[in-house]
């Protein structure tokens, strides 16, 4: 069926509609883009996951560290243990190499040495019913130092041999059954013995003051040894000598110290190593 057109052209019927809404569509402006969706609040657990570096930082951390904590102990243990052992073995060879101590002629003491104590002690119970102790420490080196050396005198000092600069500190006390007794501190130097102290300890009497009451009594201890007469130390040191205190221990006193703290070293570091090795 053909019709006409607003301009005057015939158009088949059936291409009109396509032809008329084709013309209407061309002349209308096109659509405006659809708007954005709205925004929807996500909640901090909600959000989708971003692969990140730091993201398994704490899984890989933590298994790291309990991975890696066994590890550095049985490292750390290790070393220890070997370096225990070189010492030990150095100890040993060092202890090899040293000479057998020999004791003096006439040597009147017994040695109490109890491993493990830092101290020895000489006892002599022969001596019309006294018992003399003396508990001996280890050596100490000593510097002597004394301002009024001249410089050349202590060039000459530095150059000596300084086996010889050292000093034991005793305690020798003699006991006279259960009452009182003398009580000395000493040091032996290489060339003499000197005494520092001297005072008389009633055991009896210290105890009942220990026990009075809050207000303990002080026991009165004598002067101090250099304030005596000259002529009552000279005696002092005489009675000593007769049992036994003299300048002529030094040497052995100092070789069987050294000795003995090389022996309590080497046990020491075997203990360590036992304790280690658990």
């Amino acid at each position: 069926m053909m019709m006409r057109s607003a301009g005057g052209r015939l158009l088949c019927r059936g291409r009109t509609l396509l032809l008329v809404a084709s013309s209407r569509f061309s002349l209308l402006p096109p659509p405006p883009p659809p708007p954005p969706p709205p925004f929807q609040h996500q909640s901090f657990y909600s959000l989708p996951h971003v692969s990140s570096p730091f993201t398994s930082l704490p899984l890989r951390f933590l298994s790291s560290s309990s991975s890696a904590a066994p590890m550095n102990k049985v490292s750390a243990d290790d070393k220890l243990r070997k370096v225990v052992q070189s010492e030990i073995d150095c100890a040993e060879s060092d202890n090899a190499q040293q000479d057998q101590v020999v004791f003096p002629a006439n040597f009147p003491f017994e040695i109490v040495d109890n491993p493990g104590e830092q101290t020895i002690t000489l006892k002599r119970s022969d001596i019309a019913g006294e018992t003399i102790l003396v508990e001996v420490h280890s050596p100490n080196a000593y510097d002597d130092e004394d301002e009024d050396v001249d410089d050349d005198d202590k060039e000459q000092s530095e150059n000596d041999d300084n086996s010889d600069q050292f000093t034991i500190s005793l305690t020798v006390t003699v006991v006279k059954g259960d009452g009182p007794r003398l009580e000395f501190s000493c040091t032996l130097s290489p060339d003499q013995i000197s005494i520092d102290t001297m005072l008389i300890k009633d055991p009896a009497a210290a105890s009942a003051s220990a026990s009075t009451s809050d207000d303990q009594q002080i026991l009165y201890e004598g002067p101090e040894f250099s304030d005596l007469d000259e002529n009552l130390q000279k005696a002092f040191y005489t009675y000593l000598e007769d049992r036994g205190i003299k300048s002529s221990l030094t040497n052995f006193l100092q070789e069987y110290m050294s000795d003995k703290e090389n022996r309590e070293y080497l046990t020491w570091l075997k203990s360590m190593k036992e304790f280690v090795e658990k």
